[in-house]
């Protein structure tokens, strides 16, 4: 272990990518300027530095842009680097052709440092939150909207504003009048809501019904974000294929839509002095009222060019509502007739003809757009994505639903075979040609005729919105849906509720020890905690993924093979389940990970067909559904348009929520869709202003007095070690006092003697006071710490991702002592944190951890953990404690404790992706499979 000088927010050590250098009195140099410092002063003068550094860069234009794509080419035309030259983990770029780029590699890190925000551009205006008179003024307006105030409340909330006196802002909005009469002024500035009025003709009835509808240009709203100087920057045009070097190939990987097949084959079809535009489109019904009575039918947009922390983040770039649906009454003397399913059908299709409209014109011509850097470029819009469950698919696709003769949207398998889940052949993918030609064969027959050629592949007379766009295919747009198809649907609707009766039907006893065991799971960030859960209905699809992702560790000491063979095989299913899961909804894929998920995805149907052909005479459940057969198409859904957060419907679902509190809050309750999207528009232009203030803020700190950034910046109250922050300090103690508040904890036996053996082993001699080596004193000083947070590169993304661990006697009202993975020698072990502390050797402060290592021998692998792939891991004893760095520490893991054997404890590999990954490493290494 390196020595790290004893300086807040400093750090200095062998790992650490940027070394500090140092002068001969121990001082800091900068490297910016030079200068030297003393340590405890070096991170304020760092963080002014830094700022002078970007104040130079945008002083100098250096560009914001990611898309210089004259520089780039300059830049590329130089040579690629040769096979021996490359180097592990360098990343290959090939462009399309039409970009007129060409294939680049680079090393991991400069690519991942595209992902970083660049310096942010110039201000357009000096008041950006105009036209409020002043930036008091629309933050309490944002306030309000934020809150979903009435107009009494809103009204109320300005009276106290007046009454508050300001030193440096006055108030001036006068009422909730004049603030409607501000947000009505500054909503032209974006795309506007238009209403519509479609008429559908219902069999013989003498006049059309009509039907109101709401809509956004979807041309305008992408030429509002094309036109902005914070999102242009980051659209993405031009289709790329990705590759990592693996030492002895380029291996091609897949994250966002533009690094899959489709993206590229679309620019493929338009002329290569265009530009194609990407529309991700999402429509559902969405429950307004808390019974269900009242109901909204928002289309949510969003822009696959876009990155995802923009495209599914909440900020102006991101999804959008662009549409509300009419909804049509149910008929009582119609209901459950094929013609009225036909109406309905129909009635979506031509609002949706308005939603698409301008698109669809545009989509074969292209247009020019004047874009934020003022470059003039052609788009041609594509629908790329269409995100729904699949009921809405069945209307997006015009198929019959569940009940047809071939009820899947995207291929031509019979209803008959949805539950032959383990020899299942491939069928004939439908196609919008196909279908039209269907359409145009059954039109030419007979009505009785017609209507048979329909039902033979379980089409509807009708024509297709999505159609009218150029090369809009509507079967391939479609995407699987983890939310509802496997979260909701597969585990939700199905797995659980056998695992449930299962659990039933061997006792109480059983039910109460399972969910002990999920009480017993340690709390992990990200995930939810359940202390029962065996007897309690969710209807939310993340909890669902949150109990399968546990399942197995709290099940397995329960349902035993011997005593429960068919529920032993039913949580076999469930694992395997989970592990497809895990596999499917990476955030990004590689060649290497795509086919570990078809062979989940394989392993998952032989067990679920040994589970089906089992319960056959004994249960009367019923696997012939649709969603035992949609994640067949999961795995070619990523490879065209890429990993599944692209296409879930988890993101747009969300976008729920606030229909429902405008509706609960700010309507009448009659005629609410107008009232509703007017709150949606506010709300997007809050956002827009918003974004424009605090683009003018971070543009004004460029240009801020170093001196008062150090004065005013904020600081993080940890003390930071290579890459690990070290916080919730205690009070200063000696060896001699955590030794006695100890003293009955075997844990802390030999403590001192552990600390100066690891020091006297660690660090060479010089580094020691006199360069020798040091004997603990009773009354040496050291410090505690409470929270580690520890930052790690994931095996999914190569990006730096961080842990959040406590190491507490009491953590919101219970001891909290999290696991790790430890770096000893060449090997990972687990352990678990037991104290955090530093102490200080001469001017050298040492961050160190004491852990029960949990590396003892397990001996001969159990049956029942290769068929549930659980890693055991056995603790050694109390007294073998040991003392590490806390740089020796990876990352945080979750551990399970094993009932049936005390010691024992299982690792939870689907806390999260990287873990899962590590985990599958660690068992194919240890030839498990």
């Amino acid at each position: 272990m390196g020595p790290i000088r004893n300086s807040r927010g400093n750090a200095k050590g062998t790992n650490d990518e940027r070394e500090l250098k140092y002068t001969a009195d121990g001082r800091v140099i900068c490297e910016y300027c030079a200068d030297d410092f003393h340590p405890q002063g070096f991170s304020r003068h760092e963080k002014a530095c830094t700022i002078r550094k970007l104040r130079i860069m945008h002083d100098t234009q250096v560009s914001i842009s990611i898309q210089q794509e004259s520089d780039s080419a300059d830049v590329l035309s130089k040579g690629q680097p040769t096979p021996s030259e490359r180097e592990t983990d360098d990343i290959r770029v090939e462009y399309h052709p039409h970009s007129r780029l060409p294939t680049e590699t680079t090393p991991l890190s400069q690519f991942t440092r595209r992902h970083f925000v660049p310096p942010p551009p110039p201000p357009t205006v000096s008041e950006p939150w105009r036209p409020f008179e002043s930036r008091l003024d629309f933050e309490v307006a944002e306030l309000a909207l934020e809150a979903s105030l009435s107009k009494d409340q809103t009204s109320r909330l300005i009276k106290l504003m007046q009454r508050v006196g300001s030193g440096r802002e006055t108030f001036n909005i006068k009422s909730e009048k004049e603030l409607r009469k501000i947000w009505n002024a500054v909503g032209h500035r974006i795309t506007p809501w238009q209403k519509e009025e479609v008429s559908v003709q219902y069999q013989d009835e003498p006049e059309p019904r009509t039907f109101d509808m709401w809509h956004r240009s979807l041309w305008g709203w992408a030429c509002d974000l094309l036109k902005d100087p914070r999102i242009g920057p980051h659209f993405n045009f031009d289709a790329q294929r990705l590759s990592k070097w693996n030492g002895e190939k380029f291996v091609r990987f897949i994250d966002e839509p533009w690094t899959a097949d489709a993206f590229w084959n679309l620019q493929d079809q338009i002329p290569d002095d265009g530009k194609p535009l990407m529309y991700i489109l999402y429509a559902d019904k969405a429950k307004l009222s808390s019974f269900g009575r009242a109901k909204g039918y928002p289309v949510v947009a969003r822009i696959a060019n876009l990155p995802t922390s923009i495209r599914n983040g909440e900020g102006f770039g991101g999804g959008r509502v662009v549409g509300w649906l009419p909804i049509v009454k149910e008929d009582k003397r119609q209901r459950n007739k094929p013609p009225w399913a036909a109406f309905k059908n129909v009635v979506w299709h031509k609002s949706f003809e308005k939603i698409l409209e301008d698109i669809a014109a545009h989509s074969k011509t292209g247009c020019w757009i004047r874009c934020w850097d003022d470059v003039h470029r052609k788009f041609y819009p594509r629908v790329l994505i269409l995100s729904a469950d699949y009921e809405e698919q069945s209307v997006m696709a015009l198929t019959r639903g569940v009940k047809a003769k071939y009820p899947c949207p995207i291929c031509l398998i019979p209803r008959e075979e949805l539950s032959n889940v383990a020899n299942r052949p491939v069928y004939p993918l439908r196609t919008r040609d196909g279908v039209i030609a269907t359409l145009e064969k059954a039109r030419n027959q007979s009505r009785m005729e017609g209507e048979e050629t329909l039902m033979a592949e379980g089409l509807r007379d009708i024509d297709n919105a999505f159609n009218a766009v150029e090369s809009a295919d509507v079967h391939r747009a479609l995407s699987f849906d983890p939310l509802h198809a496997n979260h909701e649907g597969m585990f939700g609707a199905h797995l659980w509720g056998e695992l449930q009766e299962a659990l039933s039907n061997i006792g109480r006893e059983a039910v109460a020890q399972v969910d002990d065991n999920f009480d017993s799971i340690p709390r992990w960030r990200g995930l939810n905690h359940f202390d029962n859960v065996v007897d309690i209905s969710f209807n939310d699809g993340v909890k669902h993924r949150d109990i399968s992702k546990l399942l197995t560790f709290t099940c397995q000491s329960v349902i035993l093979k011997e005593n429960h063979s068919t529920a032993y095989l039913l949580l076999r299913c469930i694992r395997a389940y989970v592990e497809f899961d895990m596999w499917l909804t990476l955030d990004v894929h590689t060649e290497e990970t795509l086919q570990c998920g078809r062979e989940a995805l394989l392993i998952l149907s032989k067990l679920l067909d040994a589970y089906i052909k089992k319960t056959k005479r004994t249960s009367d459940k019923n696997w012939n559904f649709i969603k035992n057969h949609t994640r067949d198409h999961s795995f070619d859904d990523i490879l065209a348009k890429g990993v599944t957060r692209n296409f879930d419907t988890k993101p747009n679902e969300k976008m729920h929520g606030p229909l429902k509190d405008w509706y609960q809050f700010n309507t009448n309750f009659k005629n609410f869709a107008q009232q509703i999207l007017r709150m949606e528009h506010d709300q997007l232009v809050c956002s827009w202003i918003r974004e424009q203030i605090e683009s003018f803020d971070d543009y004004q700190l460029l240009f801020t007095n170093p001196e008062e950034v150090e004065e005013n910046g904020s600081v993080a109250r940890c003390e930071t070690f290579d890459g690990i922050y070290i916080g919730s300090s205690q009070a200063q103690s000696t060896f001699a006092v955590v030794e006695g508040h100890h003293a009955d904890d075997n844990n802390f036996q030999r403590f001192r003697i552990k600390v100066g053996y690891y020091i006297n082993s660690t660090v060479p001699a010089e580094r020691l006071p006199g360069g020798k080596r040091i004997q603990l004193k009773p009354d040496d000083e050291i410090v505690e710490y409470r929270f580690v947070k520890v930052d790690y590169v994931s095996m999914v993304d190569w990006c730096m991702h961080t842990d959040y661990l406590r190491c507490s006697p009491m953590f919101f009202g219970r001891p909290r002592y999290d696991c790790v993975i430890i770096q000893h020698g060449n090997k990972q072990i687990f352990g678990r944190l037991v104290f955090l502390f530093k102490v200080t050797i001469g001017d050298l402060a040492y961050p160190l951890a004491l852990i029960h290592p949990y590396d003892a021998p397990t001996g001969h692998r159990l049956a029942k953990d290769i068929h549930l792939n659980f890693w055991r891991v056995r603790a050694r004893p109390h007294a073998d404690t040991q003392v590490f760095s806390t740089e020796s520490i990876v990352r945080g893991a979750a551990l399970a404790r094993d009932p049936t054997s005390p010691g024992d404890y299982l690792v939870i590999d689907t806390i999260d992706a990287d873990m899962f990954l590590r985990m599958d490493d660690m068992h194919k290494k240890a030839g498990h499979y």
